[in-house]
């Protein structure tokens, strides 16, 4: 392995993240062949088929994404080591690549901005996506640092709270729960629920929520693919929602959405900082992490109030009603 050139791990990279031979070597700047050259050398090197060769292009084998994984993880170091080099030159430069999960995006913009005027030599780019987008991320080397709600079980990581997250039930103003009080967790089970993909943060929260009503999860609710959409929905009276505070703190404040007083609720849970263990952390990286931990909190979204108004009409009793 002490032979393999870095152009060839690059080569080898190229090949997987498109696919075929002609589309990494337009990307790479070189002729087909050469590249054709580049991966015969390295498969001659350690003895082993680093790509089955299919009708539909080049698919890595078991030994092409151990190869290409320790690519990355010498890319990152390279890139490691620029920001080391600046850092001792008394440089406050860098750059950042920042996941967020979906949910996220109403508060990453802010947070981002307000880091950005602090170290404006840090150069931040921003990539939002659902659990699964970002966890995927994390796994292919993609983000330095994710921001979500629950941190990834399948990737080595270190996670770190820097701000409450809480979650509610919504509803639109004239639904008839919204001016009860201590509504039963068995009665809003009864209601329509519009829900979030399997695998997204707030799903598993609510599956969590509902696990212990028989039965309630065979038929968990009428699935949508974003938060905004599901706002929409529930505006428009399909159906109520559990979702993260953070999301509907605009549509609450103007009274186009209510959150229900639901027995337990909110419940609350943390923002995590996600960052591999398996991986040094650069200077950019530290400095965005002790940004978030210092002040972090400050950018998630407030509103006035999680449960309807004193004078509220109601009851536990006629909350349990149905």
């Amino acid at each position: 392995m002490r032979n393999v050139t870095f152009k060839q791990f690059k080569a080898v990279q190229a090949i997987i993240d498109h696919g075929k031979i002609v589309n990494a070597a337009k990307v790479l700047g070189l002729s087909p062949p050469a590249v054709t050259i580049q991966l015969r050398q390295v498969e001659e090197e350690i003895g082993l088929a680093l790509f089955d060769r299919t009708a539909d292009g080049m698919r890595p084998t078991a030994a092409g994404l151990a190869f290409v994984d320790a690519a990355q993880a010498i890319d990152e170091r390279l890139r490691l080591l620029q920001d080391q080099m600046d850092a001792i030159k008394g440089v406050r430069t860098g750059s950042l690549r920042l996941g967020v999960v979906s949910t996220a995006k109403y508060f990453a913009p802010s947070l981002m901005a307000a880091f950005m005027k602090e170290y404006p030599d840090i150069d931040m780019r921003l990539i939002v996506g659902n659990r699964a987008e970002t966890i995927a991320n994390l796994k292919n080397h993609d983000l330095d640092i994710a921001l979500m709600g629950r941190p990834a079980k399948d990737v080595p990581v270190r996670a770190t709270a820097f701000g409450d997250h809480p979650l509610v039930i919504i509803a639109p103003p004239d639904h008839p729960l919204a001016r009860l009080r201590d509504i039963s967790k068995e009665r809003i089970a009864e209601e329509n629920f519009l829900i979030r993909e399997p695998g997204s943060g707030t799903r598993i929260s609510l599956e969590i929520f509902l696990s212990e009503l028989p039965g309630r999860l065979d038929d968990p609710g009428v699935e949508m693919g974003s938060n905004e959409t599901i706002k929409q929905a529930v505006m428009a009276g399909l159906g109520i929602a559990f979702i993260s505070a953070h999301t509907i703190a605009s549509e609450v404040e103007s009274g186009r959405l209510v959150i229900l007083d639901v027995v337990g609720m909110p419940i609350r849970r943390q923002w995590f900082a996600v960052m591999r263990t398996d991986r040094a952390i650069s200077p950019a990286m530290a400095t965005f992490h002790d940004f978030l931990m210092r002040k972090g909190a400050m950018y998630l979204p407030l509103f006035g109030k999680l449960y309807p108004e004193k004078g509220a009409v109601g009851s536990r009793q006629s909350a349990l009603g149905k």
